[in-house]
């Protein structure tokens, strides 16, 4: 059973939500982030990305970056930008990018329904970004970055939100510099809210879709904020974060594709020979990019040239979830044994590009910091919750959801 309850948001004002919003900070390393806000000076990025505002030079996880990141946010509130909802709500969103339209509600979930694997989680996390979010949320007194969930589909939640949405005008209605459509309505009827409660706490599992860092994070802060108030009775802001939970059935993954800094000392021909021991090797005579177009195959980029790659029998188990993962197949028969590359989390010789980004900026990556690249065809989300739903993880960088989440329409404060 999961719980998710409405809350009171504090949001840009109707006018402003389009000057706020702004993509998550994990998108963008500093550098990016400071082209990014130049003329802009509502973006939220000066919130969740806030040494944008300080010396160029400071290190990210200095104290001062939490305290201004506080500064920028109370300064939204405080100039009218944002303001805060007088009752709790629930929040319909709905993106539609390139066509395609996911529509998720947002609220607030339990951290202990994250503690008690309620809430699925498929990435292990690393220390250092867990620190991180947690200094920014605790210093913000608040969740600036919504989880990601999904969930399997329900009829009754859909019904719920078609009704609304076919009877409210929405408060944002914009689109982005990227092309991607962002509408929000509110839901401030206590009735509909209590149902769209009552309906979640039929459902038996939510899914960590992205956000695995922030999602520890806030559940850490929470942990934290309980031990500070040892006569907390369950109800405070704290013991809940701001998440964003869509039916898997509109969600899609895109490929999360692997280049690599040099072949670890083989020749091009010593390399392909010893790829074929695990694939079949085709030269691509297509036009364009190889994009692979079914389970178990990987386009493979080296030396101006492209390379169907297809698993051969026996180097993975089918009935394993996990095995059977292509980012999986691909670690285990050629990154580690034949690049060396133990751990693709920490290793400087291996990088991931975004399917996003498309497979030009592969080539262009091997063309010039990088020698080799590799398409992969993306995960699925019955897989994804398959490997949740078996207690295990996948390997890093396994999926790449698009349309990305803004930041900064929807802030959810601890007290």
């Amino acid at each position: 059973m999961a719980v998710f309850k409405s809350f009171n948001a504090v949001r840009p004002t109707s006018e402003m939500a389009d000057k706020v919003a702004a993509l998550p900070y994990d998108v963008m390393n500093s550098e990016e982030a400071r082209e990014m806000v130049k003329g802009k000076p509502y973006s939220f990025i000066h919130v969740d990305k806030a040494e944008v505002d300080l010396d160029e030079n400071i290190n990210i996880y200095d104290e001062k970056v939490y305290l201004k990141a506080r500064e920028n946010l109370d300064k939204l509130v405080s100039d009218g930008v944002c303001i805060q909802d007088s009752v709790p709500c629930f929040y319909i969103y709905r993106q539609i990018m390139n066509g395609r339209s996911q529509t998720g509600l947002v609220g607030c979930v339990s951290i202990d329904d994250y503690n008690n694997n309620i809430i699925k989680k498929h990435e292990f996390t690393r220390a250092d970004k867990e620190a991180d979010r947690i200094n920014h949320v605790d210093y913000c007194d608040a969740n600036t970055g919504p989880i990601f969930l999904a969930y399997r589909e329900n009829k009754a939640v859909a019904d719920i939100i078609s009704d609304w949405q076919n009877n409210h005008e929405p408060v944002y209605d914009f689109v982005t510099e990227d092309g991607i459509t962002n509408t929000v309505w509110v839901i401030d009827c206590p009735e509909v809210n209590a149902k769209i409660t009552e309906e979640f706490a039929k459902i038996d599992y939510l899914y960590i879709a992205d956000g695995h860092h922030r999602c520890a994070s806030a559940v850490k802060v929470g942990a934290k904020r309980r031990a500070e108030n040892p006569d907390f009775d369950g109800t405070e802001e704290f013991n809940f974060f701001l998440s964003v939970a869509f039916p898997a059935n509109e969600l899609e993954i895109m490929d999360y594709n692997r280049v690599m800094k040099d072949l670890n000392g083989y020749s091009k021909d010593e390399f392909i020979a010893k790829t074929e021991e695990k694939f079949t090797v085709e030269e691509y005579k297509g036009e364009g990019q190889y994009k692979p177009e079914a389970r178990h195959t990987f386009g493979m980029y080296l030396e101006g040239k492209w390379y169907k790659l297809t698993a051969k029998e026996g180097t993975f188990d089918e009935n394993d979830p996990v095995d059977s993962l292509d980012v999986s197949i691909l670690q285990n028969n050629l990154i580690t044994p034949v690049f060396g590359i133990e751990d693709p989390r920490t290793d400087k010789r291996i990088d991931f590009v975004g399917g996003i980004r498309g497979l030009g900026e592969l080539e262009r990556r091997a063309n010039s910091d990088m020698v080799i690249a590799f398409s992969m065809y993306p995960t699925s989300l019955d897989e994804l919750m398959s490997i949740a739903d078996a207690g295990k993880v996948m390997p890093p960088k396994s999926t790449w959801f698009e349309p990305k989440l803004l930041s900064g329409l929807f802030i959810h404060k601890l007290r």
